[in-house]
């Protein structure tokens, strides 16, 4: 009785990772200002969320290690929506929160590299080992997708679809609501859901 407790726990614990519930993280609330950042890309340049504005945002948290976020790449779906968005005119960061010494946490050459070999197409991704950029946002996990408006305000924060599994087979019946959403701010139609509950791995942010 003791074992069974005891694995059903664990099982527990892991369901809540891949959910990304994870402990109490403050976190914007959609209809508001976006959190100002800085941040820095693979190649120095410095990037500064208010000198985005007039611009459709979207931040993208990621690990090359989790499972989901290989299901995202391994299949072409994230690439595809970084290209469809970019090429209308969107900011797409793809961000690396991951401590030094943690899954996930690459030097600038290695993202570079890892990206072109992925033919990844994010306008940029930045660099924020000591978690900072993550933290304001309340990231929880690998990936956790942002949009914000060209007003600066965020519009959606959550899971790239309703799909919580890291099996790229389930990708093609999935609702994608980053593109859904997308399609709403587009319209001038109010997003919806403009909340959901992102899945994935945890962000590896230093202890």
């Amino acid at each position: 009785m003791i074992f069974e407790s005891s694995r059903k726990l664990a099982v527990t614990a892991c369901l809540a990772l891949a959910l990304g519930v994870t402990g109490a993280v403050a976190a914007p609330q959609v209809g508001q200002p976006a959190p100002e950042f800085t941040g820095t890309d693979t190649s120095g340049t410095t990037y500064k969320l208010s000198d985005l504005r007039g611009k459709t945002v979207i931040l993208e948290w990621t690990n090359d290690g989790c499972p989901y976020v290989k299901k995202h790449y391994g299949s072409g779906n994230m690439q595809k929506l970084q290209k469809d968005t970019t090429a209308d005119g969107v900011v797409w960061l793809t961000i690396a929160s991951s401590a030094p010494g943690s899954q996930g946490n690459l030097s600038p050459a290695e993202h570079d590299a890892l990206m072109t070999s992925r033919d990844a197409a994010p306008t940029a991704v930045l660099l924020d080992e000591d978690g900072t950029i993550g933290q304001a946002y309340g990231a929880q996990t690998t990936p956790h997708m942002y949009i914000i408006t060209p007003d600066g305000k965020l519009a959606y924060k959550g899971a790239i679809d309703d799909k919580p599994t890291a099996d790229q087979a389930d990708i093609d019946s999935a609702n994608n609501y980053v593109r859904q959403a997308l399609g709403q701010i587009a319209a001038g139609k109010p997003v919806v859901p403009a909340v959901t509950r992102a899945y994935g791995c945890s962000v590896k942010y230093k202890s």
